[in-house]
């Protein structure tokens, strides 16, 4: 094919794999919080991409910090910029819901237009802050460079690294969400909101937290993003198209669906960039997916749900 060995096929291969390995730990982690907002409490987040800007830029602004101040932190940075970026996006999430989005449950539609305004005004804010043009924190050593696997293969640290933390956020949310008692308040609400008021629930107190908690993971994606690419004021709209299809296409609610369509996705779009541009493989990935809702409207894993 095209002058290549078939040694060197299945090397570019595997490389355009591990691509795709870092694509989907970004919309894995991204789709995470979005299925928890809209999967569990029927919001549709069109912000939900300037909460993972939100986390990038926090990474950016600690790693300029501990540059200028206190260089001889900068091998361990990361690691605490991962926790800061998770909680100031969760604290602008939690704001979020309390000033405007709790006012707008059972209205989607106007979830949709007021979280829409919501990201115009984000993004602005992060233009007039960090300016417009596209920044990068100074990443440790030890996340740079790649791993020699084979002569022809050679693993990239900083997207293992990333693959790493997706699995953990991931089993932390399963754990969080099926094996807590907090867990159980959300599931509770969601299946059943005027029945879990009346046992006690706190369902106010439950949508509050999910939300943050929803817009936290989302930081957590955006300081995982610094890692493979520069962040821009619009850097969360190149994604969300993307972690809605992600959403969709595994089933509303559904972990187990989040992650076979994330990985479904990325892989899909990672190898057909090998062949075609990547705007195509995009087209290419969205056609796909459209056919196959024809045919399973309620995504991979579809979940029950009483309103």
């Amino acid at each position: 094919m095209g002058g290549y060995s078939y040694d060197e096929l299945g090397a570019i291969f595997a490389m355009q794999g591990f691509a795709g390995i870092s694509l989907f730990s970004v919309l894995l982690l991204m789709a995470l919080g979005l299925a928890i907002i809209f999967g569990q409490m029927g919001v549709i987040n069109m912000a939900h991409g300037e909460f993972m800007a939100a986390g990038a830029y926090t990474t950016y602004l600690i790693s300029t910090l501990t540059e200028t101040y206190i260089p001889a932190f900068m091998p361990y940075y990361f690691v605490f910029s991962i926790a800061a970026a998770f909680l100031v996006a969760g604290t602008l999430g939690y704001l979020a819901e309390f000033i405007l989005i709790r006012h707008l449950y059972k209205r989607p539609l106007d979830t949709l237009l007021a979280t829409w305004g919501l990201s115009l005004i984000m993004q602005q804010s992060y233009r007039s802050i960090f300016g417009a043009r596209e920044v990068s924190p100074t990443l440790p050593e030890w996340l740079m460079g790649a791993y020699p696997a084979t002569d022809m293969i050679d693993i990239p640290i900083n997207g293992m690294f990333v693959l790493g933390l997706t699995i953990f956020t991931t089993l932390a949310v399963f754990y969080l969400m099926f094996k807590s008692s907090w867990g159980l308040r959300v599931r509770a609400t969601t299946q059943n909101r005027v029945m879990a008021g009346a046992v006690g629930i706190n369902t106010k107190k439950v949508d509050r937290y999910t939300f943050a908690l929803g817009c936290g993971i989302a930081g957590m994606a955006g300081a995982a993003f610094t890692t493979i690419a520069s962040t821009g004021p619009t850097t969360g709209t190149l994604y969300i198209v993307d972690t809605f299809m992600v959403v969709v296409f595994g089933g509303a609610a559904s972990l187990f669906g989040t992650i076979a369509s994330a990985f479904s996705i990325a892989q899909a779009q990672s190898i057909l960039e090998f062949f075609i541009s990547g705007s195509m493989a995009k087209v290419f990935t969205l056609l796909t997916l459209v056919i196959i809702l024809m045919f399973k409207p309620e995504g991979l894993f579809a979940s029950k749900v009483r309103r």
